[in-house]
């Protein structure tokens, strides 16, 4: 059996009928000063000054703000009275993948995004790899006694694409005169 490594570079938030993107650019020498994080909203990029502090914010209702927490590599994103986002573009270092055997090469130290999450609104029908983590309900299938915990699923949650709602647990439907309530999807 191989052994697969899962590290998320990049991550879409669907609500309404908006298109957020979070991305780590692929860089093969990591330098904390140079910014690889990768912003679009609606499929137009966003550009935040390299600077603590700088933000965005959009002119949709619900308003979306992005924040600098750092002057490179590291954001605040909320949507409005929906969700609250903490992102930060990390590598892999030569220490961590001589470690872990990660195979990390000079070509690539694998840029990758570290996420944290708070939801204000979230119905108890949640589910994807993430969004199941937050169901009230939920218990972990993970063997937390493994080396490597792998929480499997695959099949059920892929997609064609990175803004496709289409797999086969998925409820997200955007806003239109049908829909009632909050709708968003990570």
């Amino acid at each position: 059996m191989k052994r697969d490594f899962t590290w998320v570079q990049s991550i879409a938030i669907l609500f309404d009928n908006h298109q957020l993107f979070v991305g780590a650019l692929k860089t093969t020498t990591w330098e904390d000063h140079i910014d690889r994080l990768a912003l679009t909203f609606d499929g137009q990029p966003l550009t935040l000054y390299e600077s603590e502090g700088a933000r965005w914010t959009s002119s949709t209702v619900p308003n979306v703000s992005i924040v600098r927490s750092t002057s490179t590599n590291s954001v605040l994103v909320e949507v409005e009275g929906r969700l609250r986002v903490t992102a930060k573009v990390v590598p892999i270092t030569e220490e961590d993948s001589r470690i872990h055997n990660y195979g990390i090469t000079k070509e690539d130290c694998f840029a990758h995004l570290d996420l944290g999450f708070k939801f204000f609104t979230l119905s108890n029908e949640v589910s994807g790899v993430l969004g199941q983590t937050y169901k009230a309900s939920y218990v972990s299938r993970v063997n937390v006694g493994a080396n490597m915990p792998v929480m499997g699923g695959g099949k059920e949650f892929q997609t064609t694409s990175l803004f496709s709602p289409d797999c086969s647990v998925a409820r997200f439907i955007g806003k239109n005169e049908l829909t009632e309530g909050d709708a968003f999807l990570i």
